[in-house]
């Protein structure tokens, strides 16, 4: 019998998906696999559709935590050599976890990562597959993981014992929890490899996202997560200067994103931590005026030019737009 392979889905409100995503783990080619799917207090039709699959599948009902605390739960309560992390969103394909089995087994390698896509829904009711994105391979994966590089949780498979050395899923984010999980089983010398091929679905629905719903939660729950590995480099006498400047890479992407919701003191935060951990930071833009200033007067400088402009273009559409639309700032919502 080959090793087992437990799945673990945490379940949050996903009545329109859940029996989707279970669905796409019992049609696995490979033969011993364990479906595990933990309801975080769902309080639409979510358990009863998986209390359909109960003899098929191991099922917890917890009070509403939040999917970290689900994914704890899924783990404790998970048997298997290999572990797979399934949002009960999104779906495998049928040869994915026999291939990552397969190719754990040859390589000896502790955790593998495919490529994946993302399926979009829209209003009407219809929906398509978008383009597949290539994961690639990443020549030092701490590297990649804290300069802002990604992969959808489904393309992963882990082996058991890269998940035991870690401290689990952080309960306490809200946001960016699988960058914290992932760079964490990385931290602690887990050998990661890629496989290439497509066989994970990330859906899409709607334009609100994680980022969209809540910007400003979701800077803070990426900066908690580069804190947390700032200081177990530090711990790990590992803080190398190209670790300072993925580290820098992401702080300034994080207070550009802190500009576009007019949070400007936050930016100027998080652009003054990008210079402490790297004071030769410079940005690579695709603008070429800004690279041409930069060169001349430096980031911080050229920054705060764009700034300043940036600043100044959002209050200029803000004028056009309230001569466009005059009736819109008096608009009512019943």
């Amino acid at each position: 019998m080959p090793p087992l392979v437990s799945v673990i889905i945490p379940c949050f409100n996903a009545e329109r998906w859940v029996a989707e995503a279970i669905d796409s783990c019992l049609q696995q080619v490979y033969p011993n696999i364990e479906i595990i799917v933990i309801d975080d207090g769902s309080t639409d039709n979510s358990l009863e559709i998986i209390k359909r699959f109960e003899k098929k599948i191991t099922w917890e009902r917890l009070p509403h935590k939040g999917g970290n605390s689900a994914r704890n739960k899924g783990f404790a309560i998970s048997k298997g050599k290999y572990i797979q992390f399934l949002d009960a969103d999104d779906y495998i394909l049928p040869e994915k976890i026999q291939r990552q089995v397969s190719f754990l087994e040859a390589t000896g390698a502790d955790v593998v990562y495919g490529d994946w896509r993302h399926k979009h829904h829209l209003s009407d009711g219809t929906s398509f597959l978008d383009k597949v994105e290539i994961s690639g391979s990443q020549v030092d994966i701490i590297e990649s993981l804290l300069a802002n590089w990604w992969t959808a949780v489904a393309s992963l498979l882990y082996r058991r014992s890269a998940v035991e050395k870690t401290a689990g899923w952080d309960e306490r984010l809200q946001a960016a929890q699988d960058r914290d999980f992932f760079v964490s089983v990385a931290m602690n010398n887990a050998k990661v490899v890629y496989q290439p091929g497509c066989y994970s679905i990330y859906r899409r629905y709607g334009n609100v996202t994680v980022s969209s719903s809540s910007t400003s939660r979701w800077i803070e729950s990426h900066c908690t997560v580069l804190e947390k590995a700032e200081k177990k480099l530090k711990q790990m006498n590992k803080l190398t200067m190209k670790y300072r400047y993925a580290l820098a890479k992401s702080y300034f992407e994080l207070a550009r994103e802190s500009l576009l919701i007019d949070n400007y003191l936050q930016y100027l935060h998080l652009l003054e931590k990008t210079l402490i951990l790297f004071p030769d930071f410079k940005r690579n833009s695709q603008i070429k005026l800004y690279d041409i200033i930069q060169s001349i007067c430096g980031f911080r400088h050229t920054e705060r030019i764009a700034c300043r402009i940036l600043l100044l273009r959002k209050s200029f559409n803000s004028i056009v737009d309230s001569f466009v639309n005059p009736k819109k700032k008096y608009k009512t919502t019943h």
